[in-house]
């Protein structure tokens, strides 16, 4: 009897377990104040704008030459390229959705480098202007040119193309 007190206690602890450990988190969304799928297309970057935690490294790429082009499915999956004036370009990637937390929406990107978090963004969409802005550690970009991104705030002005 004490075997089948044990396997009952241990099942019912176990049953539990997944049934907390698979509720749903924060529910997330591709419909919010504008449908992800509105986004789908290619989009140019007008300013963008990468300005380190610390505050002690700021640019704004397309005034120093660069460039930031940005192609985004109807899924909300996306590829951006990044092209520094003074060194290669490089691609990164992810996908946009809404996160629904407390009755708010928030705009969110999973990144492909951190496939299990995402950041919170604004994003404000117009016909033809897309901005996506966030805040201290919602971005990467290698201030120094050392092989090594710093964490940074960001802020990208996007014409549709």
């Amino acid at each position: 009897m004490r075997t089948s007190a044990k396997t009952l206690l241990f099942s019912t602890i176990l049953v539990l377990f997944i049934a907390f450990s698979c509720s749903e988190g924060e529910p997330v969304t591709k419909e919010g104040p504008f449908n992800i799928s509105e986004l789908a297309g290619n989009w140019e970057a007008t300013s963008a704008y990468f300005s380190s935690d610390d505050g002690e490294s700021n640019i704004e790429l397309i005034g120093e030459g660069g460039s930031v082009t940005m192609a985004i499915q109807s899924s909300g999956r996306f590829t951006m390229t990044v092209n520094p004036a003074d060194r290669a370009a490089y691609t990164v990637g992810g996908e946009m959705f809404w996160e629904i937390w407390e009755g708010q929406y928030l705009f969110s990107i999973t990144w492909n480098d951190y496939p299990d978090d995402w950041e919170n963004y604004t994003a404000t969409l117009t016909d033809t202007t897309l901005l996506i802005s966030g805040s201290f550690g919602t971005g990467e970009y290698d201030f120094d040119n050392d092989g090594t991104p710093e964490s940074t705030t960001l802020r990208i002005d996007f014409i549709r193309v």
